[in-house]
């Protein structure tokens, strides 16, 4: 039989190959069966494309390129998403089976025309997958860097918490900022490894010259309690330093779910800004280290939280804990001169900068935890003033007489 001839009978047999194609696919393809109808029927459009790309194609093999990739081209875009490469490249192998069987007797050169066609049909679905996978990773990488940049400028809408879902997060537990710089060649994978590795899921976004990176603990939605064993955040921001390029490093304060990182970003972000400030923060350094750093920039959230953890409960204790740490403080860590101004004993100096570390946390006695505490103090007094005047201007009357 000639080629014209034999082209010809293959063009008579071409409907009974799709039929026999697609009885073979529901008798050996369970998840072929369990489709929905209107999947089935794309599937069997795509088997009889390729049966009719074959004929084509053995009519003229340099049509390869473009006929390979016709017979994807059947199907609608929602299919690819429905079908896996594995389940496609068994519809690939029916396929060649059915006309195989029915075809591979008439010739040798018919034969090894099937087999060097499906090697192509197989080498276009793996090329059709891999763009679609590209296309996909791309999509997920924009959808990142806005969900980042929502954290980051605070401007979060209602519909973050579908973005963040839609990127596959797994965390829903407690979550925080880090900020630091991007190295030249930055190895997005390897911070996603090492975050598996310890147990979180990451959010990463470059802005230029910075770097960012939103961690949130992988715990389980149905788990009540965390993970007694859980890392504190600062030491996973020690395993992933290495990721991040020379300079400052700064992790914000832990809040309580993803959607309230924001406030975290905004603390990171200061103190990014002015880590330059303290000549040897450690790398990472938490932004809260960096409280007298970023009030003294003008950062009103250091401001208020200076105020709120260390004045105003302090000054709520007891006066005496404020006056002698103010005391002991100008008079440069100096038990027996803060004795010799308060006219008490040095260990009750000793006990009442005990107390102050009991309330507040902080130690006095180290250079560091004495900036932040003196400047803590200053705004509180500072604000107390601020106070004491609106309340005196309330209480005068408008001619300006007193009471």
């Amino acid at each position: 039989m000639d080629k014209a001839a034999t082209l010809a009978w293959l063009r008579r047999i071409s409907g009974d190959l799709a039929t026999a194609t697609t009885t073979r696919l529901e008798q050996s393809l369970p998840w072929y069966a369990g489709m929905p109808p209107a999947r089935r029927s794309a599937v069997g459009l795509v088997a009889q494309a390729g049966i009719t790309s074959f004929i084509q194609w053995f009519d003229d093999p340099t049509s390869t390129p473009w006929i390979a990739a016709d017979i994807f081209a059947a199907a609608p875009r929602e299919l690819l998403r429905s079908v896996s490469l594995q389940q496609t490249l068994q519809l690939i192998r029916i396929t060649v089976e059915i006309v195989e069987e029915r075809v591979a007797e008439k010739s040798e050169e018919l034969r090894e025309a099937i087999l060097l066609y499906s090697r192509e049909v197989a080498f276009t679905a793996a090329d059709v997958y891999a763009r679609a996978a590209e296309s996909r990773g791309l999509w997920d990488a924009r959808l990142e860097a806005l969900v980042v940049d929502s954290i980051l400028t605070g401007e979060a809408d209602e519909e973050l918490p579908s973005r963040i879902a839609a990127l596959g997060w797994h965390g829903h537990g407690e979550a925080c900022v880090l900020v630091g710089t991007a190295p030249p060649q930055f190895d997005v994978d390897q911070v996603r490894r090492t975050a598996r590795k310890l147990g979180v899921d990451v959010l990463v976004g470059v802005q230029g010259s910075r770097l960012v990176v939103v961690i949130g603990r992988a715990q389980r939605a149905e788990d009540d309690e965390p993970d007694a064993d859980a890392l504190p955040f600062i030491d996973i921001a020690r395993q992933l330093e290495p990721a991040f390029g020379e300079g400052y490093l700064v992790l914000g304060p832990t809040v309580p779910a993803l959607v309230d990182a924001s406030q975290s970003a905004r603390a990171a972000l200061a103190g990014f800004a002015v880590a330059r400030g303290w000549r040897h923060a450690p790398r990472p350094v938490e932004a809260d280290d960096l409280l007298p750093e970023r009030a003294l920039a003008g950062d009103p959230v250091a401001k208020h939280t200076l105020v709120e953890r260390i004045y105003r409960p302090l000054a709520a204790h007891s006066t005496d804990l404020v006056t002698t740490l103010w005391s002991y403080l100008d008079n440069g860590r100096s038990l027996e001169a803060t004795a010799r101004e308060l006219f008490v004993h040095p260990n009750t100096v000793r006990y009442r900068l005990k107390r102050v570390s009991d309330v507040i946390g902080w130690d006095a006695t180290g250079p560091r935890e004495a900036l932040i505490l003196q400047t803590a103090l200053i705004l509180g007094s500072i604000g107390s003033a601020d106070v004491a005047r609106r309340r005196a201007a309330v209480r005068r009357p408008r001619d300006g007489s007193t009471r």
